[in-house]
């Protein structure tokens, strides 16, 4: 027999119609073999590198690292196509964690996202008007939705972090629109992408792609 679900927020002020259904099923395992960063078995899962002086600059890849990053990347998008080809009405966000989980640890990487800071699952599913790092969970699907998928993994010293989102049937046309946007925003950031580029001015790009075509953009979350 199905366990109740339950909403464990219910006094939580929601923008939206969307809920999350609980219980969560447990945390999904990680075979041993697979090399792990810090938070991955702590009971914290408190990301400590982060808060170093040493993390606070960016650092310059020699040209192996780039490779390993590029190989990290492609990967990565592996594991998005393949959660990806899974969205139907019907279908729970629990689920594609699941294809996610397994397609991860299949190319020998870490789901990222399992338990940093403590994060249950290994595939960030933000629904509607969830804006990021939506929690996977019992909700089922529906016809009109739209979910990002941010799928991100750790493999050979390098996290990688992608994201896309997708159409859950047939959408209206606002939907289409924030999709269609988004996509153009980040075309419009990649093409001024140079040695010298200041990374204020990707973020200045993003913005006027939105701001032309009606759309705003969240400058914090």
């Amino acid at each position: 027999m199905a366990p109740e679900t339950f909403n464990p927020f219910p006094s939580f002020n929601y923008t939206g119609s969307v809920r999350p259904v609980y219980p969560l099923t447990p945390r999904r395992s990680v075979p041993e073999t697979i090399s792990k960063p810090e938070w991955a078995d702590t009971a914290q899962g408190i990301p400590h590198q982060e808060q170093t002086r040493a993390a606070q600059t960016i650092k310059i890849l020699t040209a192996k690292e780039q490779d390993i990053m590029r190989e990290v990347c492609r990967l990565g998008r592996e594991i998005l196509d393949v959660t990806a080809a899974a969205i139907k009405p019907g279908v729970t966000t629990d689920e594609l964690d699941a294809i996610c989980h397994k397609a991860t640890i299949d190319r020998n990487a870490y789901p990222s996202p399992l338990n940093y800071r403590k994060f249950p699952k290994s595939l960030c599913t933000s629904i509607n008007e969830v804006i990021c790092h939506g929690i996977p969970d019992g909700r089922k699907l529906e016809e009109g939705d739209i979910i990002n998928l941010d799928v991100s993994l750790y493999y050979k010293g390098f996290h990688g972090d992608l994201n896309a989102t997708y159409p859950v049937g047939e959408i209206d046309e606002d939907s289409q629109r924030l999709i269609r946007t988004t996509r153009e925003a980040l075309d419009a950031a990649i093409a001024i992408c140079k040695p010298g580029a200041l990374f204020r001015d990707l973020g200045n790009a993003m913005y006027v792609t939105c701001l032309l075509i009606s759309c705003g953009t969240l400058e914090a979350h």
